[in-house]
């Protein structure tokens, strides 16, 4: 995987696009659990176990939550009150933003790059977290997996992303914080950092001609 970097020779970044979820604000599904489940081994056994990232992504699909419900509860029904907890508490997983990586997001639109955002995120929490964080309507736009179908990493949402938004992929640069997100964009063609922290996206913004030399 390409680490932070000079870019290669000739390369012009015109597009700059991020992820949401990791990068732009907080997602600990752990956090209201931490109440919920006291006792340490048995929360880290149920998020590993039960509610885990892998049956979570299938709603970053646009699996319908009822029926998320429903499939897991038939599996674990001892633990029904906990696993219908997780749609419940969703807001307590999010707490806040990230509030300097939001501060290039709108440096960077208001400076007149073109920036748009590529998440995983199932459709219906989107559109509440978008109530809550205005500046999720800062950038051109978004591609958000439940509504499309698809997610990262597939090379599919690369391709659809690209397209909606007229991008040239040699001319992106994306920021993610999944190793296998990023992996994919560069297989699509495109830039890409795998996002550590705010000072590291200035620096690679920087690097792109992007942001001014300090």
């Amino acid at each position: 995987m390409t680490r932070s970097g000079s870019f290669p020779e000739g390369s012009e970044i015109r597009h700059v696009v991020f992820d949401i979820g990791g990068v732009l604000i907080r997602y600990e599904p752990e956090l209201p659990y931490r109440t919920l489940i006291p006792d340490a081994e048995k929360r880290r056994w149920f998020l590993e176990h039960v509610c885990n990232s892998a049956w979570n992504l299938e709603q970053d699909r646009g699996r319908p939550w009822p029926k998320a419900e429903a499939e897991l509860i038939a599996k674990h029904p001892g633990w029904e009150a906990m696993i219908r907890a997780f749609r419940l508490h969703w807001h307590d997983m999010v707490p806040s933003a990230y509030d300097d990586t939001v501060a290039i997001l709108q440096g960077l639109v208001t400076a007149g790059v073109d920036v748009t955002m590529l998440t995983n995120f199932a459709a219906d929490t989107f559109r509440e977290a978008q109530a809550r964080f205005p500046f999720f309507r800062s950038p051109r736009g978004v591609t958000v997996s439940g509504e499309v179908g698809l997610v990262k990493p597939d090379p599919a949402i690369y391709a659809l992303h690209a397209e909606a938004f007229e991008l040239d992929p040699a001319a992106c640069l994306f920021f993610d914080d999944m190793p296998r997100n990023v992996e994919a964009a560069q297989a699509a063609g495109w830039h890409a950092r795998r996002f550590e922290s705010a000072a590291q996206m200035e620096r690679d913004l920087r690097l792109a001609q992007l942001l001014p030399e300090v």
